[in-house]
């Protein structure tokens, strides 16, 4: 068993000589990324020969977003450049989708049969129900390239190997000698199972903008907006996935969902909905540090307290909002799915699912996530070491703030 690593440059990150040449690298480029809606638009179209980024309405987050960014204290070049990279992309998507979309209409027509959706916070053992459960080819699941760029470039079509898989390995390649411990955390690779949080940024309209960065502007603005049309376009862009790529019925995973549950109910109508439920003072902790050890990618000096501060209040909006709504969903398409029973019998849970789902636990599924099972043990690549003190928090206050919680799903 490998030793817990210790991550003592949270606030004033040090990175190794090829980091930082990455970095150098990139702040190199900063000039050429500014965060600027106009410039991203004329690019996006520039790289697609596309003009149609879709209903309008998006240009309002967007701006919202962009002044987000530009608020953090201390970003620096790097970061610029990653954001710029990052918004280009989203609206890549929305022209290629579009563009889609009009060339083939018969997508919409699509069915989207009842979706497997795992909804729980970060360490609640989500990732790994989402592997373990992809690893049948029972659900279609996207893997990280394809949730990156789920549609391909006009010049790109049938390309063989698929060009967006190879932009992927270096994006992963970057992040993983910029962030070596992030795999510890969570582990990345191109064609790891992914969330459809990616899509919904595609939208711009997503909490994955807050575990990007610290943006208070953009997470209120979020939270006070209603989240069903955006959640109608996830639902058209996993049609458009389906009519690309095959499959039949998704199998989808975020922690997002936790607080949109009436909305997810509203859209997805007849999905499975899967909670994952743990104690939450250390999930807090673990994603706290990994919201902070990631700041790195775009700031310094990060401000490490600030953020966990954030973040547990947040957490908390998240938690409240799931024990409000948790009952709009019965028991014939919903399940609580507590860590240690999970850990303790990951095979019968999977064989839970698959009886909620309706789908024939057989032979062949039950061997491809045995085979999973043996190959993916919990915390092979080691972990990282976390505590209160870290992050200015104390466990009493903590506990408190989360009982209302734990008493309804793990007392």
């Amino acid at each position: 068993v490998t030793d817990a690593v210790r991550l003592d440059d949270l606030a004033l990150p040090r990175f190794s000589p090829e980091a930082q040449q990455i970095l150098d690298m990139m702040a190199a480029m900063a000039p050429s990324a500014p965060l600027d809606a106009d410039s991203l638009h004329a690019q996006a179209s520039a790289d697609t020969g596309l003009h149609d980024f879709g209903a309008p309405d998006y240009r309002e987050r967007l701006d919202v977003y962009l002044a987000a960014l530009r608020e953090i204290d201390g970003l620096h070049g790097a970061g610029r450049v990653n954001f710029y990279g990052q918004l280009l992309q989203l609206l890549k998507n929305r022209l290629l989708l579009t563009d889609l979309l009009k060339r083939h209409p018969e997508i919409d027509d699509i069915e989207l049969r009842s979706p497997i959706v795992i909804a729980g916070l970060p360490r609640t053992g989500t990732t790994h129900l989402h592997n373990l459960l992809a690893a049948a080819p029972t659900f279609r699941t996207m893997p990280y390239w394809e949730s990156n760029e789920p549609f391909p470039l006009p010049n790109e079509v049938g390309a063989e190997p698929d060009p967006r898989r190879a932009r992927m390995d270096v994006a992963v390649g970057v992040v993983n000698i910029v962030m070596p411990h992030f795999p510890l955390m969570h582990e990345m690779t191109t064609d790891h199972v992914h969330e459809e949080i990616q899509l919904l940024a595609n939208d711009i309209s997503t909490m994955l903008f807050e575990t990007l960065a610290d943006v208070p502007r953009w997470r209120d603005y979020y939270r006070a907006h209603d989240q069903t049309p955006h959640y109608q376009y996830l639902a058209t862009q996993l049609k458009a996935m389906q009519y690309l790529r095959g499959g039949h019925r998704w199998l989808l995973k975020s922690p997002q969902h936790l607080e949109q549950v009436p909305v997810l109910d509203r859209v997805f109508g007849d999905s499975i909905v899967l909670f994952t439920h743990r104690d939450p003072v250390p999930v807090a902790l673990s994603m706290i540090a990994m919201i902070t050890y990631s700041a790195r990618m775009h700031r310094s000096p990060v401000p490490v307290e600030q953020i966990a501060q954030s973040w547990i209040e947040r957490l908390d909006q998240m938690l409240t909002a799931l024990v409000r709504d948790r009952d709009t969903l019965g028991p014939e398409r919903s399940i609580d799915i507590r860590f240690d029973e999970f850990m303790a019998d990951e095979l019968g849970v999977a064989e839970r699912v698959y009886a909620l789902a309706g789908e024939p636990f057989t032979d062949d599924a039950r061997t491809a996530i045995a085979d999973y099972l043996a190959g993916h043990r919990r915390g092979r690549l080691g972990n990282v070491e976390t505590s209160c003190e870290m992050f200015g928090l104390t466990p009493d206050a903590l506990r408190e703030r989360f009982a209302p919680y734990v008493e309804r799903f793990l007392s």
